[in-house]
């Protein structure tokens, strides 16, 4: 049985943006979405707020399912839900 992961992007609103394989393309755009504003863009961890990159992102999701991120600029706000395919 192989493991798919998927990423939905939701927005400030808990808007749907689309549904990813790719952690990057998901990344991506919910960096799009969170810098919209004039503060800088910060991704929450356990550690507390952190500087985002794509090798962060990785290791906060790391072996775990069904985990919201959030990235965060000001007012705007991206969420990244990580799920698996199920069958």
């Amino acid at each position: 049985m192989t493991k798919i992961y998927t990423y939905c992007l939701f927005d400030t609103d808990d808007t749907f943006h689309g549904v990813y394989s790719s952690l990057a393309a998901a990344y991506r755009d919910a960096i799009r979405l969170a810098n919209r504003g004039q503060s800088k863009v910060m991704l929450c961890t356990d550690n507390g707020w952190v500087d985002p990159d794509l090798t962060t992102l990785r290791n906060v999701l790391y072996s775990k399912c069904d985990v919201v991120v959030v990235l965060q600029g000001g007012r705007h706000r991206a969420k990244i839900l990580k799920t698996k395919l199920k069958e």
